[in-house]
């Protein structure tokens, strides 16, 4: 026997086993049916659909077009909007193939794991975690705000805020993280119907305002269409983007460019769709379901984004709109004297802010939970209730999180980590999809990816291409939350995920048998 053959593998190629190892789809399939960590499938492809639309269509709708049109692309946000439909519903196909090939809780994650191996799957788990912690804290955190802007416009004089000692608790976001939290305790499917409750509603609304904005419009405020480019103010140093620092370009606004950033921007208003995913393993007949609930629910989302954006950039000049501070759509009705319209938008945003809490609380639970379940968090995290089937622990574990950050904390400046998280997701889902095409063709796909690779790959070069349009300090705040992850990934999960204990590498198998 030769020597090379005895010798132990060094800690540098034990360490890329690890990264590098896959959990097969039978196995991922398998864990599924852990009676102790499984999940019920009582879902439609109506409840998937307005899970999608819940968390799409939020305060976002009555300000990410007129932000876009005033401060980057003009009338032509109309066009930024098509641009990201188009990108977004690539990177939805995606996911609608993963899910419904695998259907089980996690998302980008899960399907990493299948595809690019523990390593990767757990930066994106990580990832996600980031992307929707901040995300429902932030959303939280704004809904308290609008309730007491509700409060104001109705001429109620009700404190938001309690002091507790050298600390100021808003309890509006406690309030609705609360009341979210229990009832996802309860059960996914009486949460959903809820959910529906608040998103016929809140469309409703949102459609009132757009036939009445219609009334207002004026043609001659959609010219010029493309406005001619000029530098843009206030974008420098670690506040312009990834491209323009790394490029020495000089950041601009309006013009083609203008066109291209403000789809960087509204992109955003679209990734609620990847919240979806999560919930594939409490699906019915995912195959089906999955694909239809979020292929429809973009659809409609898209044409009321569309709508808006042409009514508030028909109502004013994109001008009028740059000149006010935080331009909204609240503030084209201002401006043409339907100061009104104000009141029906607040209780809109409320409502529309109110559902988006609660999706972000099931999606960020179930990223938890798939994590948990593989051994790469406490398993103890991943046991669901007997009778209901969700995850009673996690769920309220994490409410108590979302709400202590959301009550306590100034979020907002945090925004920007909420759309890194999710392109980082959306990339590795596009790139994904050839990958087990290649490696698993004979897995039954409820949906397919058309052009698969061309349009897979395109969709992913152009989520790098947003993340690019992202600041600077954003990247380094990720930077920073990577790193995070990595020391987590390096002491804790790499040794105890359930591949790793079901097959010991030989360096675990030496250390073991060591005095």
């Amino acid at each position: 026997m030769s020597t090379t053959a005895s010798r132990p593998p060094s800690a540098r190629s034990t360490f890329v086993r690890s990264l590098t190892r896959r959990k097969s789809v039978e196995q991922a399939l398998a864990s599924s049916h852990d009676e102790e960590r499984s999940l019920k499938r009582n879902l439609t492809a109506w409840d998937l659909a307005v899970l999608g639309v819940s968390v799409a269509v939020g305060a976002g709708i009555f300000s990410v077009g007129a932000t876009a049109a005033a401060h980057h692309a003009g009338p032509a946000v109309i066009v930024s909007f098509v641009i990201a439909a188009i990108v977004c519903g690539l990177a939805i196909m995606c996911y609608a193939e993963f899910a419904s090939t695998l259907p089980i809780a996690g998302s980008a994650y899960t399907f990493s794991y299948a595809t690019f191996g523990e390593g990767v799957a757990w930066f994106i788990g990580w990832d996600l975690i980031l992307e929707m912690l901040l995300a429902a804290a932030v959303i939280a955190k704004f809904w308290g705000v609008y309730l007491g802007d509700a409060f104001g416009l109705f001429g109620l004089d009700v404190p938001t805020s309690v002091d507790l000692g050298p600390l100021t608790l808003d309890w509006g976001p406690v309030l609705v993280v609360a009341v979210f939290t229990v009832l996802l305790v309860l059960g996914t499917k009486l949460s959903t119907r809820v959910n529906s409750v608040l998103t016929v509603i809140k469309v409703g609304i949102t459609l009132f305002v757009i036939v009445v904005g219609f009334l207002y419009v004026k043609v001659e405020n959609y010219t010029p269409f493309v406005p001619p480019s000029q530098p843009a103010e206030g974008k420098s140093g670690l506040h312009q983007p990834l491209v323009a620092f790394l490029s020495g370009q000089e950041p601009s606004m309006y013009g083609a460019l203008g066109i291209l950033s403000g789809a960087a921007l509204v992109f955003f208003a679209f990734i609620g769709f990847d919240v979806v995913a999560t919930t594939a393993e409490e699906a019915k007949d995912p195959q089906r379901t999955i694909p239809r609930g979020v292929l429809g629910g973009l659809a409609l989302v898209t044409v009321l984004y569309i709508l808006v954006t042409v009514v508030v950039t028909g109502m004013v000049s994109y001008t009028e709109l740059a000149a006010s501070p935080n331009p909204s759509l609240t503030t084209a009705f201002v401006l043409v004297g339907a100061s009104w319209a104000g009141k029906v938008i607040s209780i809109g945003i409320l409502v529309g802010l109110t559902s988006v809490v609660m999706v972000l609380l099931l999606g960020l639970s179930r990223i938890v939970f798939a994590m948990s379940r593989d051994g790469l968090l406490p398993r103890g995290m991943s046991v669901t209730h007997a009778r209901t089937r969700t995850p009673v622990a996690l769920q309220i574990g994490i409410g108590i999180v979302v709400a202590g950050i959301a009550g306590l904390a100034d979020v907002g400046f945090l925004e920007e980590m909420i759309n890194i998280g999710t392109l980082s997701a959306f990339i590795l889902v596009c790139f994904g999809v050839p990958l087990l095409r290649r490696s698993r063709p004979d897995l039954t796909r409820g949906f397919k990816v058309p052009w698969s690779p061309v349009l897979p790959v395109a969709a992913g070069l152009a989520c790098i291409w947003l993340t690019t349009n992202l600041t600077v300090l954003t990247w380094l705040r990720f930077l920073a939350w990577i790193a995070v992850g990595a020391v987590i990934y390096l002491t804790y999960s790499r040794r105890h995920s359930a591949l790793a204990l079901a097959s010991p590498t030989p360096d675990d198998i030496v250390r073991d048998a060591r005095p």
